[in-house]
């Protein structure tokens, strides 16, 4: 009996040690999932919505001028991604009678698209998780047809595998950014020289290398869920916010698919009537795969299949494989649009000539879907979507086919949404 007190003692002391331990390997999950919840409430915050929707109204006149000049000044380069402008494109709104919203992505601060967003997001999650330490001569290894690259070269250091059949616009940025770009034959997902996984197996060579510095990260933006997560933690809070909660639709193309599951993921639960519309350009199988859930497109058949990827001169959205993104927000979807080149360029024609816009190809196919939609939810429906990226990236491809717009030139909505009436 005298020895109990000290056979207590021993049991609290290897108790002790041992939930330490556990609570050492549980930690670093513990305190991932802190900051996204952290930073998903922040967001919510800043937008001037609680979590149930309401308003909450705040005095910024209680603020010194001191205090706003501090708050408003970024920090770092990184700190001008997101929280990107609205506004109304004034040709289609006024054209459908619907408020035609476009959301300026391509005004990021880092690679001036969305994937600016993607980048930080797998590039902080891969710092959480240890896969990655600034200053070590890690290296970043990614699949891209160039505005992830753009925004991972930009963000950080990065190497990267893309098509050879993208606009030389991008790889020569990809150059100028410090990176290290191998241009691939497009091929088959199941074929190993796949963009894709040629950048999987440059990361593993990488890694397995004992004589090199660093290591080898393979960011995989199509399968990595810190892409979705960082529509759901910013694109969706900020067009809640902008919109004033009052949405009927958000349009947009999919390619991994992040963008629209992350942004569907937000919205649907506070809008349960918005529709969410997916704009997909041809030769991409989403169009069967939301209607009718066979990843397929008619130009595949045998004997009509003129290349390896989608068959479009549109170039960041449309696929022919699942990914884990975009399924993740599959269940979420209400429809989806198809949209061909001609019905592209004629609108990235109309964009420049009505309203000044000069963008790329994801987005011209964007606003195709955005006022085809507009049209059958009717006048008086707030449609929003995305302008992904400047026009001045694909000079050498899609403006090459879409052509100068010249003094003569008035195109007609008719020239545009006629193939799809």
């Amino acid at each position: 009996m005298e020895h109990r007190p000290k056979f207590y003692a021993t049991v609290a002391f290897v108790a002790g040690v041992l939930v330490c331990l556990g609570f050492k390997d549980l930690y670093p999950g513990l305190e991932r999932r802190f900051r996204r919840r952290y930073g998903l409430k922040k967001a919510i915050a800043d937008s001037g919505h609680l979590e149930d929707g309401h308003i909450k109204l705040e005095d910024r006149e209680k603020l010194s001028a001191q205090d706003r000049r501090s708050s408003d000044m970024p920090e770092g380069l990184e700190a001008c991604i997101g929280n990107t402008p609205l506004f109304k494109i004034k040709s289609l709104s006024m054209a459908t009678g619907c408020d035609i919203l476009a959301k300026a992505e391509f005004l990021n601060g880092a690679g001036g698209s969305p994937k600016d967003r993607v980048a930080l997001s797998i590039i902080n999650t891969a710092e959480e998780e240890g896969l990655l330490t600034p200053n070590t001569g890690d290296t970043i290894y990614e699949g891209t047809v160039g505005s992830t690259g753009i925004s991972l070269a930009t963000v950080s250091r990065a190497r990267g595998c893309m098509p050879s059949d993208q606009s030389t616009e991008k790889s020569d940025l990809l150059l100028k950014l410090g990176a290290i770009v191998e241009r691939v034959p497009p091929a088959p997902i199941v074929d190993p020289l796949h963009f894709v996984n040629r950048a999987r197996t440059l990361a593993a060579e990488h890694a397995a290398d004992l004589n090199r510095p660093g290591r080898g990260y393979f960011a995989d933006q199509f399968e990595n869920q810190a892409n979705w997560q960082a529509h759901f933690e910013g694109t969706g809070p900020e067009l809640f916010r902008q919109c004033d909660g009052k949405i009927s639709a958000f349009v947009a193309g999919a390619g991994t698919g992040g963008t629209i599951a992350g942004v569907a993921r937000f919205l649907k639960p506070r809008l349960p009537d918005v529709k969410i519309i997916v704009a997909d350009p041809q030769g991409s199988g989403l169009y069967n795969r939301v209607k009718y859930g066979v990843m397929f497109d008619t130009k595949e058949k045998e004997g009509t299949r003129r290349r390896q990827q989608v068959d479009s001169i549109v170039e960041g959205i449309g696929i022919n494989r699942v990914t884990r993104n975009f399924e993740v927000g599959k269940e979420l979807i209400d429809d989806v649009v198809k949209v061909d080149d001609d019905q592209a360029m004629a609108m990235a024609r109309w964009l420049v000539e009505k309203d000044g816009i000069f963008v790329g190809s994801s987005s011209a196919v964007n606003c195709v879907a955005a006022i085809k939609t507009a049209q059958k939810l009717g006048p008086g429906n707030r449609v929003a979507t995305i302008l992904c990226d400047s026009g001045t990236r694909h000079l050498s491809k899609f403006w090459a086919k879409v052509g100068n717009i010249g003094s003569n030139f008035d195109s007609k909505l008719e020239d545009i949404i006629g193939a799809l009436a």
